[in-house]
Order: structure tokens, then C-alpha cells, then sequence
């Protein structure tokens, strides 16, 4: 099974995400995963990709579709399949790793979107704290650590991002909608889209997904 995760920021994809990694068995991928990986092993599309990064430039679509998919094909443990977050960002990107991947065991099986009013994304957002060691996600009303500014998993301190504010959740909503909802389309045109109420408790949230999954 091979999953796209789409949402907003604060939407509650890392949440769901370990979830699904967990019940299904697939491994969970990231660009950033894949940009460290590819230039740190030294694979010519991830030299290339570095040449651009260096200079302050975006890494063009032709460089990091066939990186992706470079990625994925040398995974050394496949799973049961993948989980990508964060890719594919465009319509460009989604046509042209359709293209790359038609026919192989790398084509997408289900996109899951997850889906919140603003004024809630808002209240997640702002609220939101990350541990600078282990990653571990956090929020001071929903899901405070047992000590104020300190990980219960790995006892580091917590930070809140620069651009968890609403002004800046504002900007990254209004780029996301942008970017994503033609790849919404796209997907949704080969009935591949699940959609997900995400303004619920985490549980029920996770049961709809485990379901859109499941069919």
C-alpha cells in the first residue's frame, strides 16, 4: 500500500501518520528524508540537488521527481509499502511521478486528506510545541507535557516554531490551498481521495482513517 498524507499546517498529519506507519506497516518518507538521504550517499540527482539548495535556489521538479523515485526503489527494507508526506506539492509533481511510477510497485493506492476550519488549524497552531531532541509533538491545552517546556520521552526542551502564529498560518494555509487542491483533483479524478473530518477528538479521527485504509 502505497499512501499520500495531505493537509493544512497543524491539520494533525504527524499524528496520523505515526499511526499509520504503525498499523500498516509502511514506511513513512518525507522530502526532507529523501534530500538528506540522496545528498548525503552522494547519487548524482541528490549532487545536483545540492548544487541548487547552495545556492539558495528551489530544487526544479526534474530534479526531484526522479530523485523520489530513486529513493523509494532502494529502500533496503519495503515494507508493506510507503507513506509520503510533503511530496507531491504540485499538479506538476503529481503528473510526472504518476507518469514515473505507472506500472510499478511504487503507484499510489490512496490519498488521505485531512481536513479543518481555519479558526481551529488557528487555535492548534498557536499552541503548538515541539521537543528539540526527539521530535515528540505537543500542545498546551490538547496535549501538554507533564512538565511545562520539558519532553516526557526524552526530558529536552520544548520550542514553539517561528511560524506558528496566525499570520504566518495564514500565509501557509493560503499556499497550501494553492498548491494542493489541484493535486486533490487530480487524485480525486482516479478515486483515489479519502477525505477526513480532522476536527474531531484524535481517536475518531483515527478510526476514519484505519477505515479509508481498510476498503
Amino acid at each position: 500500500m502505497n499512501i499520500l498524507i495531505m493537509g493544512g499546517p497543524g491539520a494533525g498529519k504527524g499524528t496520523m501518520s505515526a499511526k499509520i506507519v504503525e498499523k500498516f506497516n509502511v514506511n513513512h518518507i518525507s522530502t526532507g528524508d529523501i534530500f538528506r538521504s540522496e545528498i548525503s550517499n552522494g547519487t548524482k540527482l541528490g549532487l545536483e540537488a545540492k548544487s541548487y539548495i547552495d545556492q539558495g535556489k528551489l530544487v526544479p521538479d526534474e530534479v526531484t521527481n526522479p530523485m523520489v523515485k530513486h529513493y523509494l526503489e532502494g529502500l533496503s527494507d519495503k515494507k508493506s509499502g510507503f507513506l509520503l508526506d510533503g511530496y507531491p506539492r504540485t499538479l506538476d509533481q503529481a503528473k510526472a511521478f504518476d507518469a514515473l511510477s505507472a506500472g510499478t510497485d511504487l503507484e499510489i493506492s490512496a490519498v488521505i486528506a485531512l481536513q479543518i476550519p481555519f479558526e481551529v488549524l488557528a487555535q492548534r497552531v498557536t499552541g503548538r510545541r515541539l521537543c528539540k531532541e526527539c521530535g515528540s509533538i505537543y500542545h498546551i491545552e490538547s496535549n501538554p507535557s507533564k512538565q511545562e517546556g520539558i519532553c516526557d520521552k526524552c526530558g529536552a526542551s520544548l520550542y514553539q516554531r517561528k511560524d506558528d502564529t496566525i499570520e504566518s498560518l495564514q500565509i501557509r494555509l493560503q499556499e497550501y490551498q494553492n498548491q494542493t487542491q489541484p493535486v486533490l483533483k487530480f487524485y480525486e479524478e482516479k478515486g483515489l481521495v479519502q477525505t477526513i473530518n480532522a476536527n474531531q477528538p484524535i481517536e475518531k479521527v483515527w478510526a476514519d482513517v484505519e477505515k479509508a485504509l481498510s476498503l
